[in-house]
Parts: C-alpha cells; sequence; structure tokens
C-alpha cells in the first residue's frame, strides 16, 4: 500500500446536493489516485444520463476524495463512495436518484452505482470484477468502465472483505476505518478530465 498524501478538500458545495445537478459532458475521464495505484474510469453519458450526470458531481466538488475502498468481494465488486466525513454522507442520505434503463452489461471493470432497491441510488458505486450480467436483470445501468489501470484496481486490499460496516462509515466516517480497519485503500483524489474532440477526417482530393 502507497502512503496516502493529504487528499484534496471537497468544495463547501459538496453539502449542498440538490444544487449539485450540472449536466456531464457526453463523455468525460476520471482519473483516479489511490494507495493501490492509479485508474482512469471513461463515463459515457448515453450509458446512463443520470448515473453520469450525478458521478460528474460527486467527482468535481471533491465528494470521493480521502474514501475508502470498503467492500471488496474477490471475483466480484469492489464498492465505494462512503465519505470520511460524516457530515458529508449526512447531507447525501436522501439525495435519491431515479433509475436508468440498463443499456449495456456490467462487464469487467465496469462501473455502476449501487443501491437499497429501486431508485435510491445515492452516492456508493461498484467495480465489477468480473463479468457480473445477472446484475443487469436487476437494474443496475453501468455508466463507465476502467480504460486503464485495471492492475491497480486488482491490487486493492481485499482482506476485509465484507467486514467493513456501512452504517458505523456513513456515521463516523474517517475515525472508524482508521481504528478499525487500517488497511483499507483509499482514493487520494479523483480528478475529471474532458477527451479531445477526434480530428475531422479528411476528404479525398478529386
Amino acid at each position: 500500500m502507497l502512503a496516502l498524501a493529504n487528499p484534496p478538500a471537497p468544495s463547501p458545495k459538496i453539502f449542498h446536493p440538490a444544487t449539485l445537478t450540472a449536466k456531464a459532458p457526453a463523455k468525460y475521464d476520471v482519473a483516479f489516485k489511490t494507495t493501490a495505484g492509479s485508474f482512469v474510469v471513461e463515463v459515457d453519458r448515453s450509458w446512463a444520463p443520470q448515473g453520469a450526470d450525478r458521478f460528474y458531481n460527486l467527482v468535481k466538488y471533491g465528494f470521493y476524495n480521502g474514501a475508502t475502498f470498503f467492500r471488496v468481494v474477490p471475483h466480484f465488486v469492489i464498492q465505494f463512495g462512503l465519505s470520511s466525513n460524516p457530515k458529508i454522507n449526512a447531507a447525501w442520505t436522501d439525495a435519491d436518484l431515479h433509475d436508468d434503463p440498463v443499456k449495456t452489461s456490467n462487464k469487467t471493470g465496469y462501473l455502476s452505482f449501487a443501491s437499497a432497491g429501486p431508485n435510491t441510488r445515492t452516492t456508493q458505486v461498484f467495480i465489477n470484477l468480473a463479468d457480473n450480467a445477472r446484475l443487469d436483470g436487476m437494474g443496475f445501468a453501468p455508466f463507465g468502465k476502467v480504460i486503464s489501470g485495471m492492475n491497480a484496481v486488482s491490487k486493492i486490499f481485499a482482506g476485509y472483505a465484507e467486514q467493513p460496516d456501512q452504517s458505523e462509515i456513513t456515521s463516523e466516517g474517517k475515525a472508524y476505518t482508521d481504528k478499525s480497519f487500517p488497511k483499507l485503500d483509499k482514493i487520494e483524489s479523483a480528478t475529471i478530465s474532458i477527451p479531445a474532440a477526434p480530428a475531422p477526417k479528411k476528404t479525398p482530393g478529386h
């Protein structure tokens, strides 16, 4: 595990979910720097518009900085998306999203929002560690995929499996994970970039 630098502080705007509704670009990348290494996610808004917009706003305003990968089930999923700050978690508890139709499958390296039932997506996301097509029929709509750094994703610490208590992380944040699960890998920063548009094709001369 790499040493974690102090993550950038989230924007004060992160405490006001109802105001963070910007429409995401058609495609954008998110570069994750973590204690397990770096990886890049490409988000395609056409797959799941509401999920892509929510992820865009969460990343833009620093929600994931300092967060842990608190659930790691080998050959299934890696889950993250509870803030290290309990006050931020409290602000987003009821910020539910309506579901997107499932347009692409939960393949290895693809990301979807976790939920507790229909129309309950908020901030938690999972990365598929296998082709989990059975999740498609359960309404989990992928919104992006890892396009580089899956080797780093595969190194994320899995020793605690599903032991960390999500309700405790929600209410206590960093204090709980640092004390009870110190080996959890963390997100140092998540940064948005917009891919350059492809150059227009030249028309052959006559």
